[in-house]
């Protein structure tokens, strides 16, 4: 077996969701804290989280060991309107969380719209926004009067980041343009460091299939000599055996060399075709 550890690609995206929220965060002046959210669905969005409190500034960082307690939710973009998605979402204080989990609870939100439409959503002035009535009410509960949200796609990723304000008007134009960049940015980071992390998984399988194939033609030598088979058959017969006993095919032909055959023969030849 490989010493290399493969690193599964939602850890991966996990971390760079985190810098894509913290980075919207320093391009928007007037911010008080930003979300964002992975998935790979295109027709609608649903980040899970839950808290109370007041929106404010915190740090990001993993739950558990981030500051201020900011970090990960779980949850992710998927179809809308039932289900969790697959991706992790991110937040830069933990206050944020339940504005994305009410979107996807009541279907509707400023994620969801844009990952929709492929166009930015979000309202200047919550006090007057007649839209996504659930999240408009737990918004201007925590202090939050403004966001914006803003989706990219690359390939099957869907990327959105939020950024809320406690004052209307939360983004300008060259405000938005900076975070645009920062997040087609981050979402082509996230898809190239998927796709890494996915090739070093099909290697390291790989390089675990070319290892156990000399004592899998080895334990295929041993049963054609016992059960008188030829080796197509006694590759089949462990194939099924390690099927019908939930093993792994190079563990049971191990034990097929281990022993010899001994132990397995009256078994397996129960398998074997009617000659």
């Amino acid at each position: 077996m490989s010493d290399r550890r493969i690193e599964a690609p939602t850890d991966v995206s996990a971390r760079s969701l985190v810098r894509l929220a913290e980075e919207a965060v320093l391009c928007a002046p007037g911010a008080c804290g930003a979300a964002a959210t992975l998935g790979g669905g295109v027709n609608g969005a649903g980040p899970e989280g839950a808290g109370t409190g007041g929106a404010g500034h915190g740090g990001v960082g993993v739950e558990g060991g981030g500051l201020d307690g900011a970090g990960i939710e779980g949850g992710g973009l998927d179809g809308a309107g039932g289900g969790s998605g697959p991706g992790p979402t991110a937040v830069t204080h933990p206050d944020l969380a339940p504005l994305l989990a009410v979107q996807w609870e009541a279907g509707e939100g400023p994620v969801l719209s844009a990952v929709r439409t492929g166009e930015p959503a979000g309202a200047d002035d919550l006090m007057r926004e007649r839209r996504w009535p659930a999240y408009r009410a737990l918004a201007l509960d925590r202090g939050v009067r403004s966001s914006v949200t803003l989706p990219f796609r690359h390939h099957e990723l869907t990327v959105t980041v939020t950024v809320c304000g406690f004052r209307p008007g939360l983004m300008d134009a060259r405000t938005r343009t900076v975070a645009t960049l920062i997040g087609d940015l981050a979402t082509r980071t996230i898809a190239r460091d998927r796709a890494y992390e996915r090739a070093l998984t099909e290697v390291d399988q790989l390089d675990t299939a070319l290892r156990s194939r000399p004592v899998i033609d080895q334990a295929s030598g041993i049963l054609m000599h016992v059960l008188g088979c030829d080796a197509g058959t006694a590759f089949d017969l462990l194939r099924r055996q390690s099927q019908r006993t939930n093993s792994k095919l190079a563990d049971l032909a191990e034990h097929v060399v281990r022993t010899r055959g001994a132990g397995i023969e009256t078994e397996l030849a129960r398998l074997a075709p009617s000659r």
